[in-house]
């Protein structure tokens, strides 16, 4: 088959193109090199729904992330995406951050971001009571929120199957040959043919540009590591913290998270290899040097995992978006941690560049946004609704008793649309051995519903 478009990268930036052009009369093919979507990249980062109030002003990055926020938070609602409207407290704590925060409130102006507001220390201590000694004041941030970036990937994977999109999994591509009228596509998975190609590769964007002919940019994989503290932390953490921003990046937050806990992190190492995502002791230690004097009850919590993710940094301070008309290809690359939330704008901007480029019309007969389970701790969950249960017993067992998943969720996951591949896969669709134990206690039986459900 010769599909119109192909698009490389099954992450959330991705998905969100592939959905795009799957509600035209394109046929389209999205292409993942590993075994799930949104196993790279997307599924490890502090999964902060951006109001764009830091972005550098005038970018695309800057625009397309206060477009994706209106646009996911929108989405979000439709689909079931957990979201909580926390807000974000900026925390000064030197005389030099305090005088940096006037011109942090200009620069989220300059984004179109005005709900910003100066707060004294007696402000600070009382929004956050458990903050370290020694904070001078802050900056407000009302619009910052926590979102479930794994049910954002799986939302738009599945909303983009379900409009016709076909999903090659295990597909990674080792070489492109650009014909006359289409390209192949070498991958692990067999030869693709299309029309045109889209470059939403992540970490790996640079390697498939080389395939065009291209030596614009290179990704260097940065390392953030991540440490989780257990569901008792949460009521000390009732906002996401953030540092102000120094010369040599965000800095360390403190972060609750959608399902309940807290997150401590991330650090900031540049690494050569594409799959370092094993932490560190040292990373271990930072973390808790960085704890300990922006909160240091919480590191009298229990730590229950730890994590690390891969950013691709790139030598360029904007996203990189480009159509390349003579070879049918688009590059989509650079694309930060903002990715999550400028996703779908970056989708909408793609197709803004190839409309007269690439005919296509926008069909009418478009299935309804998948409505996605619930994995918010905030929110109504399976164990939690009599009538769920009483309608459907299963969802009234519980496998996994640290996060209270139940048997009707595993059911259901693996009969979507977009099934698992395996237990991370399933841990990203139902939260199933995330609690404090790691699946000590429940592993083997999630191991045996699964293979029963292949």
């Amino acid at each position: 088959m010769i599909h119109d478009l192909a698009v490389i990268g099954g992450g959330i930036v991705g998905a969100a193109i592939a959905r795009l052009f799957g509600g035209t009369s394109l046929s389209v093919a999205l292409l993942e090199a590993r075994d799930d979507v949104g196993d790279g990249t997307s599924k490890a980062n502090t999964a902060i729904l951006h109001t764009g109030f830091d972005a550098s002003p005038g970018t695309l990055e800057s625009r397309l992330v206060a477009r994706g926020y209106a646009l996911l938070g929108a989405y979000a609602a439709e689909t079931g995406i957990p979201v909580e409207r926390t807000g974000a407290l900026l925390v000064a704590w030197d005389p030099e951050q305090l005088a940096a925060l006037p011109g942090l409130q200009r620069k989220a102006e300059r984004n179109g971001y005005d709900a910003t507001s100066p707060v004294d220390a007696d402000e600070v201590y009382r929004r956050v009571p458990d903050l370290g000694p020694g904070a001078l004041g802050g900056l407000s941030v009302p619009g910052e929120s926590i979102i479930c970036t794994w049910t954002t990937n799986l939302a738009l994977a599945t909303d983009a199957v379900n409009r016709g999109v076909t999903l090659l999994r295990g597909h990674r591509v080792l070489s492109a040959s650009v014909g006359e009228s289409t390209t192949r596509l070498e991958t692990t998975g067999g030869d693709v043919h299309a029309r045109w190609v889209v470059n939403a590769a992540g970490l790996g964007a640079d390697v498939v540009d080389g395939l065009f002919g291209f030596s614009r940019f290179t990704v260097t994989p940065r390392r953030g590591e991540l440490l989780v503290f257990d569901k008792l932390a949460r009521p000390m953490v009732p906002v996401i913290v953030l540092p102000v921003p120094s010369k040599v990046g965000k800095g360390v937050l403190v972060s609750p998270t959608i399902y309940g806990n807290v997150m401590l992190g991330p650090t900031a190492e540049d690494v050569d290899d594409r799959t370092a995502t094993g932490t560190s002791s040292a990373g271990f230690e930072f973390l808790r040097a960085k704890g300990l004097g922006l909160m240091p009850r919480l590191l009298d919590e229990e730590v229950t995992a730890a994590y690390a993710g891969l950013r691709a940094a790139i030598d360029s301070g904007d996203y990189l978006v480009d159509v390349d008309a003579s070879q049918r290809y688009v590059l989509v690359g650079g694309i930060r941690s903002t990715g999550l939330t400028a996703g779908l704008a970056i989708a909408e901007h793609v197709g803004e560049l190839l409309t007269g480029v690439l005919p296509h019309e926008e069909r009418a007969d478009l299935p309804p946004p998948p409505r996605m389970p619930n994995l918010g701790e905030a929110f109504t969950r399976p164990y939690q609704d009599a009538a769920a249960i009483e309608a459907d017993p299963e969802y009234g067992r519980i496998v996994c008793f640290c996060e209270r998943v139940t048997r009707g969720e595993i059911r259901d996951a693996c009969t979507s649309v977009i099934p698992p591949s395996g237990v991370d896969g399933l841990r990203r669709r139902t939260r199933v051995m995330n609690g404090r134990c790691q699946g000590f206690y429940c592993g083997a039986e999630v191991q045996t519903l699964l293979e029963a459900r292949r």
